[in-house]
């Protein structure tokens, strides 16, 4: 009796073809996609598309038809307010940089749609990511950086659990985007030449400020700008307009390049200095999610501080549930809120953890 797999479609030519090839592979496949959207209206849901728009449920049932596959819209709307869109704002209001999208990939496209998926039946989830789920020799589920492959995607689900892997399948894992792309062709799947979704998918006109100051979860203040030294430079909009590392977009011109170094909420001050001065030599960071391994002293590790971010050398050690990293080399604008994502050099994924201070 052929396995069941309930593929997560997101209206996108990724998924289309991870749900094609399993289809292919003998699997018995069901697609679906997550309601994910709020309250917007529908008219404005279906212009901006991206994977929480309704028209990509429109595209995701296209492509269901053609494979000839079972597809169903599962309601996560309640669980992604909660656990993705709250979280955003929430840590904006904090000092902090989110990862909506790692948030999303463990407590929605994880954790919800499998304890769904097992409800229906199925014995594993697939999605359309570009990332490899290997066994290290000591037999525990990893994530495998693929180093040749631009679109590789494991850092932004590093905080997956051992049981989530263990029922996850990758179907495109080893595949470039332009090889899923001519597949999707070939079949004619109208995603074959659909553009991939760059911005976040509940704010799609990019204006994270101005959606923050809507959600009503906190008050956004104006402060001032200060140096490191706490000498006052000017006035900022509210400690949610920025982020480490930003230099556009301050709204105030100081005769030189300046740079965000770091957010108070204490003082509701932003941090300002020179281009030099926001590298940092290594980080703190919480909340861990042990991967390929459980527990190290020390040891050495290629390290990512967010998503596009070249892998680094650095040191890590872990001690009373904190991490602490020390880069080999110092790396520019080391951001709390963002995950920080640990590899050995053969690419398989240790742990990671949410950054919450750079060090000197």
């Amino acid at each position: 009796m052929a396995k069941k797999v309930i593929v997560g479609m997101s209206g996108g030519v990724d998924s289309s073809v991870a749900a094609y090839i399993l289809k292919e592979q003998g699997y018995d496949v069901i697609g679906a996609i997550m309601q994910i959207w709020q309250d917007e209206d529908r008219c404005e849901i279906q212009d901006n598309g991206g994977c929480c728009g309704y028209s990509a449920v429109n595209d995701a049932r296209m492509v269901a038809a053609k494979l000839d596959i079972p597809f169903y819209v599962l309601n996560f709307k309640e669980e992604f307010k909660a656990k993705v869109i709250d979280y955003f704002t929430d840590e904006y209001f904090k000092g902090r940089t989110p990862n909506p999208c790692v948030a999303c990939n463990r407590y929605v496209k994880w954790e919800t749609f499998l304890a769904k998926a097992v409800a229906m039946g199925a014995d594993y989830i697939a999605t359309g990511h570009y990332a490899k789920i290997g066994r290290p020799d000591n037999g525990r589920y990893a994530l495998q950086m693929d180093f040749d492959n631009p679109k590789d995607q494991s850092y932004a689900l590093y905080n997956l659990t051992q049981y989530q892997l263990e029922h996850t399948l990758m179907p495109i894992s080893n595949m470039q985007k332009s090889k899923v792309r001519e597949i999707a062709a070939e079949l004619g799947l109208n995603t074959a030449n659909k553009p991939d979704s760059q911005e976040i998918c509940f704010i799609p006109d990019n204006d994270y400020g101005g959606y923050i100051a809507n959600s009503g979860r906190g008050i956004i203040t104006p402060g001032n700008f200060v140096d490191e030294a706490g000498n006052i430079l000017g006035r900022h909009k509210g400690i949610v307009y920025y982020t480490v590392g930003q230099r556009k977009g301050l709204g105030i011109a100081f005769g030189k390049p300046m740079f965000v170094k770091a957010i108070n909420t204490e003082d509701n001050t932003v941090v300002l200095c020179e281009g030099d001065k926001v590298f940092s030599a290594g980080l703190m960071a919480e909340d861990i999610n042990f991967m390929g391994e459980t527990e190290f002293a020390e040891r050495e590790a290629l390290v990512k501080i967010r998503y596009s971010h070249k892998p680094a050398k650095c040191t890590l050690t872990v001690k009373d549930d904190e991490l602490i990293c020390r880069f080999h080399e110092a790396q520019r604008a080391v951001t709390p809120g963002q995950g920080a994502v640990f590899y050995d050099f053969n690419g398989d994924m240790l742990c990671g953890g949410t950054i919450n201070k750079a060090l000197d």
